[in-house]
């Protein structure tokens, strides 16, 4: 049997470990139930995955498969009409129901290729499936993501989707 290996202890530190000296500080505000946008009326500041994600790019950028993924016209338009912070709500409803369930119906099937800026980034980041997501984020399958493990897969989303727009 094939062992899935742990997530990176620097990206999902445990409850024990300090905190962050460049945590976010819309961390605080998140968990206490009004995000940035409600407090300041402006979008909240994206939470950044822990780390730099430049390894992360490169190796994808080497995928033959990943790497061909691109937003295409409607897409982005779509994204200059609804505003980056509706794509990452959109983002993270997408997570929370199809990826964050320890065994999520469809597994392996359940992102369409195109439709969605969110979907192309799925594809384009790894984070299409609990299969995708332990192989290029180390996040094993079998059980539900963590809230941090949420939070970092759509920093990813966004991050490559922030990348699309500005090319």
């Amino acid at each position: 049997m094939r062992t899935v290996p742990s997530p990176d202890p620097e990206l999902f530190p445990t409850e024990a470990a300090p905190e962050r000296e460049n945590a976010p500080e819309s961390a605080s505000k998140a968990e206490s139930g009004a995000s940035a946008s409600q407090q300041t009326g402006t979008p909240a500041a994206a939470p950044e995955p822990a780390g730099d994600l430049e390894p992360l790019f490169a190796r994808l950028a080497r995928s033959e498969f990943r790497s061909r993924f691109r937003l295409r016209t409607a897409e982005r338009a779509y994204v200059t009409e609804k505003g980056l912070a509706t794509i990452r709500r959109h983002a993270a409803d997408f997570v929370h129901g199809r990826l964050a369930p320890a065994f999520p119906p469809n597994d392996g099937r359940q992102t369409p290729m195109r439709g969605h800026p969110v979907f192309v980034a799925q594809h384009a980041t790894g984070c299409c499936c609990r299969g995708c997501l332990s192989k290029w984020h180390g996040i094993p399958a079998g059980r539900s993501l963590t809230e941090a493990e949420e939070a970092y897969v759509v920093g990813v989303l966004m991050a490559w989707i922030e990348r699309q727009m500005a090319r």
